[in-house]
């Protein structure tokens, strides 16, 4: 059997590009193929996900489609994105290897990464949440991954050259950015055959958020920063669906969205999601941790700035050392930066959560509610947040501040 053009595998023709790539094969047990317990779990939008059990070790198997396969054919996208998964999987699992899977092949004609399977009792982050499962290392684990991911891609620690040469090459992924553009920072202010609410409790909800003047000119100026801001490589999709998780580890997976973009863009894409899960946990039977949401940033902003210190003498040139050469100076640039970075992360984090309440794309948090009535409660409280949120996130000065307006909401 020929690999040498694009083709979707199935459980047999997988086997046969298994024996066909020694670098997979070795890691499952090259002679006993006959024994191979393969499993399709892709239950996701985009893409094909195949987990292999061989007789000596594991794997997963993940390719892309030419097309969104929660939609179908009738929505096409690019299988290019498999490159940029793995390049940032590569590039990210060097700066965090202890949360990022390791990537052991990748076949950009047939758009696929074999990559480290995450066995049991990994679970993903947001079905956790739902449970009201606790995990202690959970953002100890997170921030060291954020803070590591986009400090050491950012102008903070590369000269310019390096950064505009990664940048162009990121820049190719303009599909994916594209989507994103679409169904977070357009679909759910306008008309749109792909948004769906939980009808008819939101529809005044949703109807709303189409006809606020305010908060249209807030996600005008969050669009503008998504498409024009080039400061870090970014995961570009870092909800809690993109996380998997033990009592132990934490793994950041699926970053098919990654391009260089502001930093708030991931770092609000996850707070959001666990402002999410704390918002719906009055539809099910356990109840969420607000103050998982100040933790992780929290110890974020002492990382990075630990990070900053450590690397203010070093090849960046954000800042050039013989400019700020003193404490005094260094401080108000660091505090403004993370004021800064603050609102952003807000921002995004409130055009996350509207998404996933009144656009294409629901989570989990929310769907497994199974009253109607329930769920549209619990999701309009979280939509009322999410709208504050973005319209005046500048008036919080830092993220405590911000979870108290989530126990006053909620």
């Amino acid at each position: 059997m020929s690999f040498e053009e694009f083709k979707p595998l199935n459980e047999k023709s997988l086997v046969e590009y298994i024996k066909a790539t020694p670098a997979l094969s070795s890691k499952i047990g090259a002679d006993k193929y006959d024994d191979l317990v393969i499993k399709e779990v892709g239950d996701g939008n985009l893409n094909f996900v195949f987990i292999v059990v061989g007789s000596s070790g594991s794997l997963v198997i993940k390719q892309a489609l030419p097309y969104i396969r929660c939609i179908g054919e009738s929505w096409p996208m690019t299988k290019e994105r498999a490159y940029f998964e793995a390049t940032t999987l590569r590039k990210h699992g060097a700066l965090s290897p202890d949360h990022v899977p390791e990537v052991y092949h990748f076949d950009r004609t047939m758009a696929l990464i074999g990559m480290r399977y995450l066995e049991p009792p990994h679970t993903i982050l947001r079905k956790g949440l739902v449970a009201g499962i606790e995990y202690p290392n959970l953002a100890d684990h997170m921030a060291d991954y954020m803070a590591k991911t986009l400090f050491f891609t950012s102008l903070l620690y590369h000269d310019t050259t390096e950064h505009r040469r990664a940048v162009t090459e990121f820049c190719g992924n303009v599909e994916l950015c594209r989507l994103t553009e679409q169904v977070v920072f357009s679909d759910p202010y306008r008309v749109s055959t792909f948004n769906r609410w939980t009808s008819p409790y939101l529809d005044d909800d949703a109807k709303a958020v189409r006809e606020d003047s305010a908060l249209k000119l807030e996600i005008a100026e969050l669009k503008s920063m998504f498409c024009e801001r080039a400061q870090a490589l970014i995961h570009g999709d870092l909800h809690t669906g993109s996380v998997m998780v033990t009592q132990d580890s934490t793994q950041v997976i699926d970053p098919e969205f990654s391009f260089y973009g502001p930093m708030g863009f991931d770092i609000g894409a996850y707070l959001g999601n666990l402002i999410l899960a704390f918002f719906a946990q009055d539809g099910h039977t356990t109840h969420g941790n607000d103050r998982k949401v100040s933790t992780i940033f929290r110890i974020l902003i002492c990382m990075f700035i630990a990070l900053w210190d450590q690397h203010k003498d070093g090849p960046g040139e954000a800042y050039l050392a013989d400019i700020y050469n003193n404490d005094e100076v260094l401080k108000l640039v660091q505090e403004n930066y993370m004021r800064n970075l603050l609102h952003d992360s807000l921002g995004f984090g409130a055009a996350k959560m509207i998404r996933r309440i009144v656009g294409v794309a629901h989570v989990e948090d929310f769907e497994s509610i199974e009253e109607d009535k329930r769920r549209a409660d619990c999701e309009r409280s979280a939509l009322e947040f999410g709208k504050m949120l973005l319209k005046e996130r500048r008036k919080f000065k830092c993220i405590g501040e911000v979870v108290s307006a989530i126990q006053q909401q909620s």
